[in-house]
């Protein structure tokens, strides 16, 4: 009968071992993704802020800090090595992306006279609309990259300084004569 591991839990004399995030790469994708997070909550935050007196309603403004609210909870997610929330970030882009798109031109549409003007300028919000773009597309880019370095593998070693079953043994060398 096989014995049963459960999850984050290893056998007595071994440890739980995830490999893929002691890599170099896999720790700065890791801190990148977090701050393309954070820089994306930033700007929405910027944006809706600035721009709350001429946003439709205050529904749509409550949605965008929503939205920031979960960036900023996913960044703090990808920081604790939480893989599972990267699609859901990647998905999250690329919608805001679209709505950032089509949204962009109508603030520079009203940077005329005889407009009332939202705390910032319209061409600045229109400004800051377009960059969240190109900052979704990057989110897209590196959620996935940091999703297929596989944060999520776990191995079980020994405790202590005993070598693995075959680590540290070299096939090619000769046995020692006796």
């Amino acid at each position: 009968m096989l014995a049963r591991v459960e999850v984050a839990e290893a056998r007595p004399g071994y440890e739980l071992w995830r490999p893929n995030r002691e890599k170099a790469g896999s720790k700065s994708m890791k801190s990148v993704i977090a701050f393309v997070l954070l820089v994306s909550a930033a700007l929405l935050i910027i944006i809706t802020l600035g721009g709350w007196d001429r946003l439709l309603g205050g529904s749509v403004a409550v949605m965008t800090l929503a939205w920031a609210a979960l960036y900023i909870i996913f960044a703090f997610l990808v920081a604790r090595w939480n893989r599972g929330i990267l699609p859901v970030a990647a998905a999250l882009a690329v919608i805001l992306a679209i709505f950032a798109a089509i949204s962009a031109p109508e603030w520079f549409a009203r940077s005329k006279d005889g407009l009332d003007s939202p705390a910032l300028p319209e061409d600045l919000v229109g400004l800051l609309v377009l960059l969240v773009v190109p900052v979704q597309v990057l989110l897209v880019i590196v959620s996935m990259i940091g999703f297929s370095q596989e944060w999520h593998v776990e191995e079980e070693r020994p405790t202590g300084d005993r070598p693995l079953a075959g680590e540290g043994d070299d096939p090619r060398a000769q046995p020692a004569p006796a």
